[in-house]
């Protein structure tokens, strides 16, 4: 496959500029980028998405065109998309042959046909199976079988590992190589440098629009991989030691017995949360780690206000929130990154300086003496897009115009400006590139030594453990154990989420944090959670890379 010279204007903006790349046959091909830099427009020319205003795409040597997903589907081009497009109340066979009941029918040929792929390229996957009843590896898998159904050759993969553990990531890679090895293509989008360099057999890297070369995986290293996206240098990581801090005696947010219930259609009650408790203090940062779908979600949801638990106490820097409507925790000193942007982050039809202002109308500066305070919003949303350089024509533009990443530094930056006394993060750094995400960590190690409290669910292994102060491990709606983020690694961390046990963990202490009418807990108490004091290891990057 060669593209050439592709270009594509919106107004205001180029998001391609002459972009050439050569993708050979029978090879994983990545492709790296900041965020805004033309990545996700490029590939939705590739699929028939987007149609550029100039270039060429050659195909096996023949010169072609697309106008819709349809045409680059008829020509073995598939997409697998980030966020996972399967209907989880049907059968993996259902949603595999849902739009291509053409090709193999509905019955007993699909079956055979799906079995067979699926045994071809190690995919493990069963055709009967309801989709609401798959991990998150399994999902993705069905996702790489619904285009190989289809006769897809070539596969463009976007961050394929967002969501994946350790162990998922190798078994993925693995599924990769045996795509490769039968003569499939693969072009591989990722942020995470370290794995592209251990999948790709070639890399392209795109800055501000454009192609500015390419990188053996051989012979790169992810510093020289980072710098080529950037176009700079990168800065040595700090040797000196962070400024002493430590965390507040007195909680900030207390959580206890918190269950939650939910009834699905065939009128059976699946319990959800079960027997939620833990405390966070001031300046401290807890991390819950686990595979989606396990609770974590439905627990900020919980802690926000957004569902409303059968049981179980809620008490937000001593007041009782536990039924208090979402408005007020957020008056309360709450901030939040929500784990889904696009409908509980921001207006994507509405402007930037609009989303800037969601959730914080009443506060300075987007009000004034009771009225809202427009020149100042929108003063302050050209600040916060030069804090967090979030790529953009200008503050008039539309949220669905920027790219993920870029959508993610915007909700970050706006909340973050509101000095929160507790910061609810889910997935704070999905999608952004490796400088925004130093940035993001930064911003928050800075707030936590000002106070800060953060509740912190992540994918991230490596963000998990690099913030957490605390760690525990989610699995069925239960925390079942408590990690040290000093001495666990990745890989004992993914085994633990996946429901195995590693020397590095325990089982968490039975923790009761009190109603208000009974004041807060001393601390010190034995089951009071751990966490770092001034005297513990300061939180340099230095030391960060050497534990890790």
């Amino acid at each position: 496959m060669e593209l050439r010279g592709i270009t594509k204007r919106f107004p205001g903006v180029v998001a391609n500029r002459d972009i050439d790349i050569t993708v050979h046959r029978g090879t994983v091909h990545a492709l790296c980028g900041e965020n805004g830099a033309g990545k996700s427009t490029l590939m939705k020319i590739l699929y028939g998405m987007q149609k550029p205003d100039e270039g060429t795409i050659t195909v096996d040597g023949e010169q072609t065109s697309f106008h819709t997903p349809a045409d680059a589907i008829a020509r073995g081009i598939g997409m697998v998309h980030q966020h996972f497009m399967l209907a989880e109340n049907l059968t993996v066979l259902e949603n595999v042959v849902l739009g291509a009941e053409k090709l193999y029918g509905i019955g007993a040929r699909a079956r055979a046909k799906i079995n067979e792929i699926s045994d071809a390229y190690g995919l493990g996957v069963r055709p009967g199976v309801l989709v609401e009843e798959l991990g998150v590896a399994d999902r993705q898998r069905v996702e790489i079988l619904k285009v190989l159904y289809r006769g897809a050759r070539t596969l463009i993969l976007d961050e394929p590992t967002a969501v994946l553990v350790p162990q998922e990531v190798d078994a993925l890679f693995a599924n990769l190589r045996e795509l490769k090895s039968e003569g499939l293509t693969v072009i591989f989008i990722s942020h995470k440098l370290g794995e592209v360099l251990s999948v790709a057999d070639e890399i392209t890297v795109i800055r501000r629009g454009t192609t500015v070369g390419t990188a053996d995986p051989r012979t790169t290293t992810s510093k020289q991989l980072a710098e080529l996206m950037v176009g700079s240098e990168l800065p040595s990581p700090q040797t000196e030691e962070a400024p002493a801090w430590h965390a507040a005696d007195t909680p900030m947010l207390q959580v206890a017995g918190l269950r939650l219930t939910q009834t699905d259609l065939d009128g059976v009650e699946r319990v959800i949360l079960d027997d939620i408790s833990f405390t966070i203090h001031h300046g401290e940062v807890l991390g819950i780690a686990g595979v989606e779908g396990n609770g974590q979600s439905e627990l900020v949801e919980a802690v926000m206000g957004i569902r409303d638990p059968d049981s179980g106490t809620v008490v937000l820097d001593g007041r009782d929130m536990s039924h208090a409507p979402t408005r007020r925790r957020r008056e309360g000193g709450v901030g939040y990154i929500p784990e889904d942007r696009h409908r509980h982050g921001l207006l994507l039809e509405a402007p930037l300086w609009e989303n800037r202002i969601l959730g914080h109308v009443t506060e300075p500066p987007n009000s004034r003496r009771g009225l809202l305070d427009i020149k100042a919003a929108r003063a302050d949303t050209e600040r916060i897009i030069a804090d967090y350089d979030v790529r953009t024509p200008g503050i008039d533009v539309t949220a669905a115009s920027l790219s993920g990443g870029n959508q993610q530094k915007l909700i970050v930056g706006r909340e973050m400006s509101h000095r929160p006394k507790l910061l609810i993060a889910a997935h704070p750094t999905r999608g952004v590139d490796v400088g925004a995400q130093a940035q993001i960590w930064d911003q928050i190690r800075r707030a936590r030594r000002d106070g800060l409290a953060v509740l912190l669910i992540s994918a991230d292994l490596d963000e998990l453990i690099g913030l957490s102060d605390t760690l525990r491990v989610m699995y069925r709606g239960r925390l079942v154990a408590d990690a040290d983020p000093g001495t666990i690694t990745p890989e004992e961390l993914g085994s633990a989420m996946t429901g195995a046990a590693t020397g590095h963990l325990e089982h968490p202490a039975e923790e009761a944090p009190p109603g208000p009418a009974e004041g807060p807990r001393p601390d010190g108490t034995a089951d009071a959670p751990a966490r770092r004091t001034a005297d513990a290891p300061q939180d340099t990057a230095a030391s960060k890379d050497e534990r890790r």
